[in-house]
């Protein structure tokens, strides 16, 4: 008897992984359909708002902030993902910033939505291709990058640059793209050379506990995620005015390092 119960009940605990696979995976197809078809809606309504803003309102701040409603109801309406912002007071919406953050996920990208603080963002190329959202991304003047083309990496200066001047900030993830590992990537030196370029204030955030929401290379769905965002001090330019580009963007990095809970490393 003892046998036939713990044969059992070795085959019972992988029926429950494979059923709470399947859930999860129920679980990620709804969700994405979801997002897909209020996409449609939602982007009838931001040409409407382009359209009919667009002559007087030149840096798209009201169609901005109709997109982070668009993307914060992504994380509203879904229980497993939590986010909580520590820090918002911080940041003076009058000034403009080189806003710079670690990027655990994709979900990164909705999270730094729901500051609802204007900014334009710097963005791999591929994103603006996917219909609907990148789209958005399109009407909302966001900046293309082709990685790996140096004329790319020159239009997007000159693009970040035309921003800044107008006074719309400028958001960058530094590592460039997210690490599978969960550790943080070199930060890259882009955000660091406007910022001492232009004279302009960087404003670093620490995203942390998103990692399992949207892993890289997966669209699963991974449970619950409690995702913090810490808003750190603003680093106006004086303080690296005689800092080279790789120092900043070291010093910035271990403020945001210092602040991330320790991934396990590897091995």
């Amino acid at each position: 008897m003892r046998l036939c119960y713990y044969g059992n009940r070795s085959r019972v605990l992988p029926e429950k992984a494979m059923l709470k696979k399947i859930l999860f995976r129920l679980i990620a197809i709804c969700y994405i359909a979801f997002i897909f078809l209020t996409s449609t809606l939602f982007f009838l309504i931001a040409v409407v708002i382009s359209l009919a803003t667009r002559p007087f309102d030149k840096r798209l701040r009201l169609l901005h902030r109709f997109t982070c409603f668009w993307a914060s109801l992504y994380i509203w309406v879904f229980p497993p993902w939590s986010v909580t912002i520590h820090g918002r007071e911080k940041i003076d919406d009058s000034k403009t910033y080189i806003i710079v953050s670690n990027h655990q996920s994709l979900v990164d990208i909705l999270v730094a939505f729901t500051l609802f603080t204007h900014f334009k963002w710097v963005s791999k190329a591929e994103l603006f291709s996917i219909p609907l959202i990148g789209w958005n991304m399109f009407l909302n003047q966001y900046v293309r990058l082709e990685r790996g083309s140096s004329a790319s990496v020159r239009k997007m200066y000159r693009a970040c640059e035309d921003h800044l001047q107008q006074g719309s900030s400028i958001f960058l993830f530094p590592e460039g793209t997210r690490s599978a590992s969960g550790q943080m990537r070199e930060f890259k030196e882009g955000a660091f050379v406007l910022a001492k370029r232009m004279q302009l204030p960087i404003l670093p955030l620490v995203i942390d506990g998103s990692r399992n929401a949207v892993p890289k290379n997966s669209l699963n769905f991974h449970g619950r995620s409690d995702i913090h965002v810490t808003v750190l001090d603003e680093i106006p330019p004086q303080h690296f005015a005689n800092t080279t580009v790789v120092d900043l963007s070291r010093e910035v990095q271990q403020l945001i390092q210092n602040k991330l809970t320790p991934v396990p490393s590897e091995g």
